[in-house]
């Protein structure tokens, strides 16, 4: 509201709104921040879903029935959809999509992973904070199980997915397939036209078909667990610097089963091209 002055003497603020094309009332809104108890409550649907991903409105809702907090289904629903989760569950397809942007089918069923850079892929989650929440994004190579890029944001735009993105192909070589969900910052054109632009072929998860992309639910999973619910972050400054020594440490330092002990950075360096080793260099997370 800066191009509003209030000690204008020639136009009142009524008219200076009217001038502008807002509402006058916008002038006296003040934000409510999420309040202490449904910040609780979500901290508890997160945990959960982190279990459970499958559970839906009504199984969430006993959930928290069960821990004492009385709460209606359309409440929990608002909570769920205000952490960006959703019940992997099939789901009948109905006629008529409500989906303008392009959706890209899947293109991993069934192939053989063989290399590094052969296959990237994405999604978002929830992070719990002591004061408030925010979202995490983060950039996985299939084959080494490498954390290429992330970014920590306290909306779910599209803007952070991109920049996650842009420095992940800005230091290593272009995947073959990149695979992510249907949200709405993957489908949006902006992220779509940089993968197409640098060749890479899109591919997505079908609805409902959470092990489509198992490599970032494990990532989830081992983040939350090790990482963020152990250590309680009083804000988003406080995160992302716990994060990049996470990260770092996964990378580096963090042994996988599945890997024969290896770590993912271990995993990816060896096997990268020759144009990837001319950008060499220990792996870094760039916040």
């Amino acid at each position: 509201m800066s191009l509003i002055n209030k000690k204008d003497k020639c136009y009142s603020l009524r008219d200076q709104c009217l001038l502008l094309g807002i509402n006058h009332s916008t002038l006296y809104y003040k934000p409510v921040g999420i309040n202490t108890i449904d910040l609780e409550l979500m901290d508890l649907l997160d945990k959960q879903y982190t279990s459970t991903p499958f559970y839906g409105v009504l199984r969430m809702r006993q959930f928290l029935k069960s821990k004492g907090h009385l709460i209606g289904k359309e409440h929990v629903r608002t909570l769920l959809r205000n952490m960006g989760l959703c019940a992997v569950f099939p789901r009948p397809k109905i006629s008529g999509s409500k989906i303008h942007h392009k959706i890209y089918p899947y293109l991993l069923e069934g192939l053989e992973i063989e290399y590094p850079n052969q296959i990237w892929s994405t999604d978002i989650t929830y992070l719990h904070l002591v004061r408030g929440f925010a979202y995490l994004v983060a950039i996985i190579d299939w084959y080494s199980r490498c954390v290429l890029s992330y970014r920590v944001s306290n909306t779910l735009d599209t803007g952070f997915c991109i920049e996650a993105l842009e420095e992940a192909l800005g230091k290593y070589k272009t995947p073959d397939i990149f695979n992510s969900d249907q949200g709405s910052q993957f489908t949006s054109i902006e992220f779509t036209e940089k993968l197409l632009t640098a060749g890479i072929s899109i591919s997505m998860d079908g609805r409902g078909r959470v092990f489509d992309n198992i490599f970032v639910e494990r990532l989830w999973r081992s983040v939350k667990y090790e990482n963020i619910y152990l250590n309680d972050y009083q804000d988003i400054p406080e995160a992302r610097h716990g994060l990049k020594n996470y990260f770092e440490f996964y990378n580096n330092e963090r042994f996988h089963q599945a890997l024969k002990y290896k770590t993912p950075w271990q995993v990816y360096s060896s096997t990268l091209s020759q144009r990837s080793e001319k950008k060499g260099g220990e792996f870094q997370v760039v916040c």
